[in-house]
């Protein structure tokens, strides 16, 4: 069975192929993945690494928690299972609904179409 671990305290210049070339000496490194910014792309300064076996990861643990990567004391942890969020709220840029405001919410959008009050006094 494989096993996750966590890697804290990353140096923002850590690669994935890094990583993978400093776990491997502890064992058969499956996947090594550098959590990076989705919109600079820049490191988060912590990562994954998955195991082949318990045991190779039980040893990497033991072995390089505290160990230095880069000028950086790496802390070394088996993963925690991801936790359930809440959905994101519908929306984005002027997007969203149930605003608010003086025009009692509920709105959304760019545009709202002008003034209503004006538009009942035309006649046609």
């Amino acid at each position: 069975m494989s096993v996750k671990l966590y890697v804290g305290n990353l140096a923002y210049s850590v690669t994935d192929q890094d990583l993978e070339d400093f776990f491997a000496a502890a064992g058969t490194v499956t996947s090594a993945v550098v959590i990076k910014d989705k919109f600079s792309g820049q490191s988060k300064g912590f990562g994954f690494v998955e195991f082949e076996d318990d045991t190779a990861g039980k040893q990497a643990i033991a072995d390089l928690n505290g160990k230095d990567l880069n000028g950086r004391a790496l802390n070394v942890s088996e993963a925690r299972p991801q936790e359930d969020r809440p959905p994101r709220r519908e929306g984005g840029y002027n997007g969203g609904g149930n605003g608010g405001g003086y025009r009692g919410g509920n709105g959304g959008g760019f545009n709202r179409g002008g003034d209503r009050r004006r538009d009942d006094r035309r006649s046609y």
